[in-house]
């Protein structure tokens, strides 16, 4: 697959990889930078200040991107593991179930009262359940069957690039109360998505 054929953030952590195609690093180091920055947004969401906030807004947005550097790393350099899918898997669910829980937390002082955490963590667990059904998806039946949509080089998960405008605009309660209902509803399309997968589809 040529970068042309690739969404654009993909392109770009192509070209920023392709100097470490011959080094020491390799994609397992670059899936810890990844998870590193994703927990330290989680914690600094957490903080529930103004500035937390657009900080961790803008350290997710960043780790939503290195996410993109393991893979194309492991299929420049030909050193991609089973472990290593499953530390890049890992890695994703971690990184949004404490980004939703620290967003909760951050906003316990906000007209969401207490409820604001409990939100978070409805948010993290449908999240987690969606990536679980998807990679089981994945491994059953193919890359197929999870590809998403794409659209001159954007695909539906580029919305989270959005979030330090998000957070920049104020609009953490509204993204918490849309997360709290949307999330789970999507992770029952998931699981109906599963569920309704042909036997005959299943790879190999």
């Amino acid at each position: 697959m040529t970068t042309t054929t690739k969404p654009w953030d993909a392109q770009l952590a192509y070209l920023l990889v392709r100097p470490l195609q011959n080094s020491w690093v390799n994609p397992n180091h670059l899936t810890t930078v990844r998870l590193i920055t994703g927990l330290a947004a989680s914690v600094t969401v957490a903080l529930g200040s103004t500035s937390g906030f657009n900080i961790g807004a803008a350290l997710f947005a960043l780790s939503n991107f290195l996410d993109h550097t393991d893979g194309e790393l492991a299929r420049l350099s030909g050193k991609s593991s089973k472990f290593g899918h499953i530390y890049d898997l890992a890695s994703d669910a971690i990184i949004h179930i404490f980004v939703f829980v620290g967003i909760g937390y951050g906003l316990r002082n906000s007209e969401l009262g207490a409820w604001a955490l409990l939100m978070g963590i409805i948010s993290g667990i449908s999240v987690a359940c969606i990536f679980h059904l998807r990679n089981e998806m994945e491994q059953k039946f193919g890359k197929e069957a999870t590809r998403q949509p794409r659209f001159s080089g954007i695909e539906i998960e580029d919305v989270l690039y959005l979030f330090p405008l998000v957070t920049l605009l104020n609009g953490l309660v509204p993204l918490l109360i849309a997360a709290t209902i949307g999330a789970p509803a999507f992770a029952l399309w998931v699981i109906w998505q599963y569920r309704s997968l042909s036997p005959t589809q299943q790879k190999g």
